[in-house]
């Protein structure tokens, strides 16, 4: 009886001990989602027609809602539908999304302009169809200052008609910064989105933003990020669609509609219709260092129709619900996101995207960090290290739709670049400032361990890389202004950057001093300085060269 006693009273303490340790867990993960939360927005964007496909009815689109909405009704997910003015005034989505409980789901507005909605505005339809996608039909940037204004009326008039309220997000591939200030000063919207970084997709290019998460936009382009509160739109501007932060940067795709498409989207076989990538996206998502916050947006436009994007949703929306329950991501409406982004920051803040660990057979490691003044590209390959991506950015940079209008059928908004890896590339020479020294006489590239990323310092990025070509470690600390490089624990290592690109490249470098570069893109002058280092013309194939002095460089940007 003793015995059976004892292994009965020890049972129970473990059991104990295990629920105390579960509690514990689970009290880290609510605290850490309180501080720096992995913030998951499920925005499904909803079009009447789709000109493009005959086989696509209005019925197979609205059928497609009606899958999604019960697909996230059935595991408990908050989300947020917006709708392009045509399907805002079509009965049947009208009655689905007014039946929807007002805690969970969001209606905000899609902004593409369709011809009912210009026509209602007293304006000329241009378009080949009643929804047309060119850039000068189908999005505000194809309309006159004041008709952009015209069109808003109508849209939030009617919204308010049907809803009772104004919405408070809107949305859409690309959006003019004139647009986005009538809608912040008239009707008080408080989030918007756009299109991931991409080039040429659909017409559509988008190069050189803040790269995920959240950024307030210059008052003159809603593209780049603002330096300063006075400057800035106070609306934040959420990046869509879970770029793969690997492979959707230079994977070149096929065919003639720019990059490939490497994304949470559930319709793509390789992303986001994908478990093992699902799973492992979501894992980095949770594990990496994000900074202030991560921030994903999962859903799809019901264009794609539920046949093609089912597979993709179901893998996707369980998976969500779990590590919701788990305290691990936190699942909100846009809305919500954008009101709690408007509370916390005043400008927008420093974050980053970080990838540990690639897929199976890869080796590859990346970290993207974003301020409101600049990004960068950072990737480990075949132990070496390579920046793939610099782009300042500078609140002054007008974009040319926010007073004129589009009169192409694309359109392209870009940001300051001080290195592309995509865009200044070629097949015989990819464009990288490349991490190098000298060995035994001979220029080579530093090889080295495993990285290690810290972000426990609020504001600021720590990495730590081994080396194996040196006796060191290399050593960066990153602010929202700078960055330093040093390498500690060798005084002897002879080691720099070199920047090489392809031989057609256009390249914004007029003038290298030792300590300043000049550059000049698209009528804009600024400067990259380095107040420790120097830029040097080096000889050979290298286009610039960053030597560090006592071992140190430190970038102002």
């Amino acid at each position: 009886m003793n015995s059976i006693y004892i292994f009965s009273r020890d049972f129970i303490l473990i059991l104990l001990l295990l629920c105390f340790a579960g509690y514990k867990s689970h009290s880290q993960n609510a605290a850490n989602q309180e501080q720096h939360p992995k913030i998951v927005n499920i925005i499904n964007f909803i079009r009447l027609l789709e000109p493009r496909d005959a086989q696509i009815t209005e019925d197979v689109l609205y059928q497609t809602v009606v899958k999604q909405v019960q697909i996230m009704q059935q595991y408990h997910l908050p989300g947020t539908f917006l709708l392009q003015y045509d399907a805002l005034m079509d009965a049947r989505y009208q009655q689905l999304l007014k039946n929807l409980p007002p805690s969970s789901f969001e209606i905000g507005a899609w902004w593409e302009i369709p011809k009912p909605l210009v026509e209602k505005a007293g304006l000329q339809w241009r378009g080949r169809y009643p929804w047309d996608w060119h850039a000068d039909v189908g999005f505000s940037t194809g309309y006159t200052p004041k008709e952009r204004e015209q069109l808003a009326d109508v849209y939030m008039q009617d919204f308010k008609k049907i809803f009772g309220y104004y919405p408070k997000s809107v949305g859409s591939w690309f959006i003019d910064a004139h647009t986005l200030n009538y809608l912040y000063k008239k009707y008080k919207i408080v989030a918007s989105t756009n299109c991931k970084d991409q080039l040429g997709t659909d017409g559509y290019t988008l190069w050189g933003g803040y790269w995920n998460q959240a950024y307030y936009p210059s008052k003159i382009n809603a593209y780049m990020p603002a330096q300063t509160e006075k400057n800035q739109t106070p609306v934040p501007i959420f990046r869509m669609l879970g770029s793969d932060p690997v492979r959707q940067y230079d994977d070149k795709g096929s065919g003639t509609n720019g990059q490939g498409v490497v994304t949470l989207e559930p319709v793509y076989k390789y992303g986001g219709g994908d478990s093992a990538w699902v799973h492992w996206y979501f894992k980095e998502f949770v594990e990496g260092q994000s900074m202030e916050y991560a921030y994903v947006q999962a859903g799809q436009e019901n264009s794609f129709t539920w046949n093609a994007m089912s597979k993709g949703f179901e893998i996707q929306m369980p998976l969500i619900a779990r590590l919701r329950d788990e305290q691990k991501v936190k699942v909100e409406t846009l809305a919500a996101s954008g009101e709690w982004f408007r509370k916390k920051y005043t400008v927008t803040p420093a974050t980053s995207v970080t990838v540990n660990n690639d897929l199976d057979g890869s080796d590859k490691k990346t970290v993207w960090f974003n301020s409101r003044f600049y990004r960068f590209n950072l990737l480990w390959e075949n132990n070496t290290l390579r920046f793939r991506d610099i782009h300042i950015f500078n609140e002054n940079f007008p974009s040319a739709y926010t007073e004129n209008r589009a009169t192409s059928n694309e359109c392209s908004f870009f940001t300051l670049p001080f290195v592309d890896g995509y865009r200044w590339s070629s097949a015989e020479q990819p464009a990288a400032l490349r991490f190098r020294m000298v060995s035994n006489g001979k220029e080579i590239l530093m090889e080295g361990g495993t990285p290690t990323i810290n972000d426990d310092v609020p504001g600021k990025l720590h990495i730590e890389w081994p080396l194996k070509s040196a006796n060191g470690i290399l050593v960066m600390d990153v602010d929202e202004k700078q960055m330093q490089i040093k390498v500690e624990g060798s005084k002897t290592v002879d080691w720099f950057l070199d920047l090489s690109a392809g031989d057609t490249a256009s390249l914004p470098f007029t003038k290298i001093a030792p300590h300043v570069i000049n550059c000049r893109f698209e009528g804009m002058d600024y400067q990259v300085k380095a107040s420790k280092g120097n830029f040097l013309n080096p000889a050979g194939d290298a286009i610039m060269r960053i030597k560090p002095e006592r071992n140190m460089m430190v970038l102002n940007f």
